[in-house]
């Protein structure tokens, strides 16, 4: 029997890269492709196979069927996303290189998705047959009517069963910590997947502590089944170390620390989170579930743009360790 669809409710954006690791200064082109955060999990789930909807709204002229069509080649499913509104969002992008960052710069006022109107969205037929709804942060942050419209999306999907996971994914450049603190809290209690840090949990939802207290804390609070924080330490070299915890059930799982040398940090987070709620749906051992994200994202910093585009026996490989890093022939 197949699996019930991932639903994924978020702003669909354009992404535009320098080329190579040029400065925005000197770059005289930019490449294109499309993202989301929410749109970059539901690419990695269709890679794993499981079959994902995106649920957003795109203007209703060529570049924003280019845009469904470049989600289409990856196997995720559009025909949810409405067509209206003004514009794409846009993210221009300059890759860093060993000691120097990347950098983000958001173009996204005045987007298809900030005008929508939460009427516009039928949640019934939506989630219809879903399996699971994902969103993150990013998306109540675009203004009021998108957080009528999701909370009328989690408000469907409790009623029906319908997991809901959330990453946190705060962005100041789309809000304030004193906005975020104050819409974010009531969304969470509709929410039984949480994946962020021990500061999110402190600064906007007002739990205490570090590590395995703050996620216990975050799980009390809110009711939340998972609780999983990802930890990045960046070495002077450029090198990063990416591990995670995961709280299951009242349970506490850590996983190994591992070392990457970064092509492309950006959709880390969102294969990690991907990983949890692949893990999730088909019942894997928590420990598990928990080293194949950390795998997942780890092997995306190797993969430009923003999809995990990995195959699960590639992840599988890096946990089980022979062949990592050898030439496929």
């Amino acid at each position: 029997m197949a699996a019930a669809p991932v639903i994924a409710f978020g702003e669909l954006l354009m992404r535009l890269d320098t080329h190579g690791h040029e400065r925005f200064v000197q770059s005289d082109g930019f490449r294109t492709t499309f993202t989301g955060g929410e749109a970059n999990v539901a690419v990695a789930l269709t890679q794993w196979g499981l079959p994902t909807r995106l649920v957003s709204r795109v203007p209703d002229h060529d570049i924003g069927t280019a845009c469904l069509n470049h989600f289409r080649r990856y196997g995720v499913e559009t025909d949810l996303v409405l067509r209206g509104g003004e514009r794409l969002g846009i993210l221009f992008v300059e890759t860093g290189a060993s000691q120097r960052g990347s950098r983000v710069i958001y173009d996204r006022l005045h987007s298809s998705l900030r005008s929508i109107d939460a009427g516009e969205l039928n949640w019934n037929a939506i989630l219809d047959g879903a399996g699971w709804f994902h969103f993150t942060g990013t998306a109540p942050a675009l203004g009021a009517n998108v957080v009528e419209a999701l909370h009328d999306g989690l408000a469907a999907a409790r009623e029906r069963d319908v997991p809901v996971s959330f990453d946190c994914s705060f962005r100041s450049t789309l809000w304030s910590e004193d906005q975020a603190a104050e819409i974010l809290p009531p969304l969470l209690e509709y929410v039984d997947v949480f994946v962020g840090s021990a500061r999110d949990a402190q600064t906007f939802f007002g739990v205490p502590g570090e590590g395995e207290e703050s996620m216990a804390g975050m799980a009390a609070k809110y009711d939340l089944r998972a609780v999983a924080y990802t930890k990045r330490i960046v070495a002077p070299t450029g090198i990063n170390t990416y591990s995670a915890s995961l709280r299951l059930d009242g349970c506490t799982y850590v996983s190994p620390a591992l070392d990457v040398a970064v092509v492309d940090r950006i959709g880390t987070g969102d294969a990690f989170t991907a990983g949890l709620i692949r893990g999730l749906i088909l019942e894997d051992p928590p420990q598990r579930t928990l080293d194949f994200s950390v795998a997942a994202a780890v092997l995306k910093h190797t993969v430009p743009g923003d999809f995990a585009l990995l195959s699960v026996e590639e992840i599988q490989q890096l946990l089980d360790g022979p062949g990592v890093g050898s030439v496929r022939r």
